[in-house]
């Protein structure tokens, strides 16, 4: 890595993007600081404030890239991200030293970790969580087939009157 310049406008630059989780970068400048520094944005993993953190993006296209990976999109490129805005390449190249496009197997990563995503999963996959029983795991599929998908895990503790205890537990084991 390379040592950056003392001078007191990248000095506060510096501290605001690692002290910052949601300094929103300004510049081709700032990208390119923020890759010096080490900050990089996982394409797959991104949360709507990590894609928020660039320049250009806005919330709609933000949540839609979420929404897009949370469905099972995988991002292998700067190109994929370009396609799935509707947007053309090389606007979005000078995002490139920020973003890593790493892969996951989903199916390894469920049957590993126990993380289960409650809009896509079955009775018998909800069964599997730690605290969760099969009569628990069938409210959560029964629900979501009547009033639609959780959106996050808020709106799923309110839906199925979970008490803080319980959400306490399980919230470990969902992901939206």
């Amino acid at each position: 890595m390379q040592w950056l310049p003392w001078n007191s406008k990248l000095q506060k630059l510096r501290a605001k993007l690692l002290n910052d989780p949601y300094y929103r970068l300004q510049s081709g400048e700032e990208i390119q600081i923020a890759a010096q520094l080490g900050i990089r944005i996982d394409a797959n993993q991104a949360t709507v404030d990590d894609w928020l953190r660039l320049p250009g993006l806005s919330i709609h296209q933000a949540r839609s890239l979420v929404d897009l990976s949370r469905s099972g999109v995988t991002f292998y490129c700067i190109e994929d991200i370009a396609a799935a805005l509707g947007m053309p390449t090389p606007r979005l190249e000078p995002l490139k030293p920020l973003l890593n496009f790493s892969y996951y197997d989903h199916e390894s990563l469920v049957n590993s970790t126990y993380i289960i995503n409650p809009n896509t999963a079955s009775v018998e996959q909800l069964a599997q969580i730690p605290f969760m029983d099969m009569s628990l795991a069938e409210a959560v599929v029964q629900n979501r087939l009547s009033s639609g998908s959780y959106r996050n895990l808020a709106d799923f503790q309110r839906r199925l009157e979970l008490s803080g205890e319980a959400i306490a537990q399980l919230m470990y084991f969902l992901r939206f």
